[in-house]
């Protein structure tokens, strides 16, 4: 990715806000958390999602929560009102053997992305490797300002 100023972060470096939306990807990332945690809340998941995001992107909440509603409707995830405290009632969710069996699932396909993604860059650093090597061998020698025979620059 090109050096450039994001105007998200306001800074240069390599971002991955241009990407386009990869909110496909939050659903595995939806499913480990609730395997791992073994019942969240969406506001525990919003907060824990940015350490295994694939972007830098910041995810939209409601993104979040139009996947919990998704895997919801897919069996993978189940909800229930949390009325216990003094605040307001919240959904507490937690993954069922649907859920496990498609984290499974989405184990396999981004493994295989991996390795796919492993073999693009490996090839794609070999190929700017000697892009760049045989862009130097073509460039002409630049010549110091000075006397042909002494080399003192007068």
């Amino acid at each position: 990715m090109p050096f450039r100023t994001c105007p998200r972060h306001r800074k240069e470096h390599p971002c991955t806000c241009a990407m386009g939306n990869l909110y496909r990807f939050v659903e595995p990332v939806m499913l480990f958390l609730l395997q791992r945690k073994g019942h969240s809340y969406g506001y525990e998941l919003a907060n824990d999602v940015h350490e295994f995001a694939l972007t830098d992107a910041k995810l939209e909440t409601s993104a979040l929560y139009k996947t919990l509603r998704q895997l919801e409707q897919n069996d993978c995830v189940v909800s229930k009102w949390d009325v216990k405290g003094n605040g307001p009632a919240r959904r507490l969710y937690a993954l069922t053997p649907r859920g496990r069996q498609h984290l499974n699932e989405w184990v396999t396909v981004l493994d295989h992305i991996s390795a796919s993604m492993a073999r693009l860059v490996a090839a794609a650093r070999t190929s700017v490797y000697a892009a760049d090597s045989k862009n130097e061998s073509l460039r002409p020698r630049q010549r110091h300002a000075g006397h042909a025979r002494t080399g003192k620059v007068s």
